[in-house]
């Protein structure tokens, strides 16, 4: 090693003799060559894979996150506000109601803000206040000091506290960009919600009793009509969506299909019959199994001749079997049709808000336990103004089911 006009420099390595130091000057240091650490930085498709996976846990986790946070403020706001701003003004009113246990984080919010003020950092006027600056966990404290202040607006200060505790492990993975297991995600998005619920966000959004209302869906659901999941085929769709929870509770039922196997033979008949008389009214159309249309249907799928139409028979002796058991027959319709059969449609509750769909197409080689499924929702998506008066997908599918009804004949 000696000393040149840059400093103290090392010798250069031996480009023949990698890690030799036989010709190297006494006292000299020897030099790893890269190749000889082995280190590996390309990432191959597994690697890839892999942190693509966990980049989309934790967006998913940010979005509830983000929309459960900006909630509490909004909550904290509304109600500290009033109490605090009249005597201590609009910029301290937040520190003082912060107090004395949280003087020191309150404070390091206010400085945060101040260097960020002069940064530039601040694009939106809306939060250049001290609340904007304050962790979910910090409002959280500030709503339990003034827990009494709350209490006519919320029932339980522990349902709150323990769907925050939930959230917290969440908070912290994603803020380190650490691996957030699919676990603690649905663990994160069901106090998400339910936190929502609770703090009262969620009046115009549809219900979410029978299909989970999803922020990810509020956030994109424009791009996608109102198509809520897509499954490969219906056996994914029921491990996900049981049966029970599709038509479990559903004031009203609209089916269109050929065999209808996705109620008939996923739904019992006893809970068909509570169902009904619990008030759910029900229109059910099968394809006519004496049709021209089940015979063209029977060829295209290679089964034989016969086959198709005799369960679709069997399917409709069942529901007739079980509308002779209710008090009230007309609250229970079945019909045919001998047009082609296009689609597959099981729409609920399709008359409010809170429907729900499940929707295939008809492939020429294909079953229907084997073809695609959508699953809609209905009344869900939020039109742009040059929209008005458009409908999603559930639209168009409850008006074919209607036209299809009208043209249709009642099985006695």
């Amino acid at each position: 090693m000696r000393v040149g006009s840059g400093g103290l420099e090392l010798p250069p390595g031996d480009g023949g003799h990698q890690g030799s130091t036989a010709d190297a000057p006494p006292g000299a240091v020897s030099l790893a060559r890269p190749m000889e650490i082995g280190a590996e930085l390309d990432w191959g498709a597994d690697a890839w894979r892999e942190v693509r996976t966990r980049a989309q846990r934790a967006g998913r986790a940010y979005i509830w996150l983000n929309l459960v946070e900006q909630r509490l403020r909004a909550v904290v706001a509304a109600v500290l506000r009033p109490i605090y701003e009249p005597v201590h003004g609009e910029d301290d009113w937040v520190v003082a109601a912060a107090g004395p246990a949280g003087q020191e984080w309150v404070q390091r919010a206010a400085a945060v803000r101040e260097v960020s003020r002069r940064k530039g950092y601040l694009l939106d006027p809306a939060d250049d206040n001290v609340l904007s600056f304050l962790t979910l966990p910090q409002l959280r404290e500030l709503m339990v000091q003034h827990w009494p202040c709350f209490e006519p607006y919320f029932d339980e200060r522990r349902d709150v506290e323990l769907a925050l505790d939930e959230l917290e492990v969440t908070r912290n993975v994603v803020s380190r960009n650490r691996a957030l297991s699919e676990a603690v995600l649905a663990q994160a998005e069901r106090a998400s919600a339910k936190l929502l619920e609770i703090l009262g966000a969620g009046s115009d959004v549809p219900s979410g009793r029978r299909l989970s209302v999803d922020a990810v869906e509020n956030l994109v659901g424009d791009r996608y009509a109102d198509v809520v999941a897509v499954h490969s085929d219906r056996v994914r769709l029921l491990r996900q969506f049981p049966a029970e929870d599709l038509f479990g509770g559903a004031r009203r039922l609209d089916a269109i299909g050929i065999g209808l196997n996705l109620l008939v033979q996923n739904f019992s008949g006893r809970r068909l019959v509570r169902l009904a008389e619990s008030g759910c009214r029900a229109r059910l159309l099968f394809l006519n199994p004496a049709s021209s249309a089940v015979k063209r249907r029977e060829r295209e799928l290679g089964i034989k001749r016969g086959e198709l139409s005799r369960s679709v028979e069997m399917n409709i002796l069942h529901m007739r079997r079980v509308r002779a058991r209710l008090r009230d027959p007309d609250a229970f319709e079945i019909q045919v049709y001998d047009e082609t059969p296009r689609f597959t449609a099981y729409l609920v509750d399709g008359d409010g808000s809170d429907g729900v769909a499940v929707v295939q197409s008809y492939l020429r080689r294909t079953r229907g336990m084997e073809a695609p499924v959508l699953v809609l929702r209905g009344g869900g998506r939020v039109l742009k103004p040059d929209e008005m008066g458009e409908e999603g997908l559930f639209g168009t599918y409850r008006e074919e089911f209607e036209v299809a009804w009208a043209d249709s004949r009642p099985v006695s």
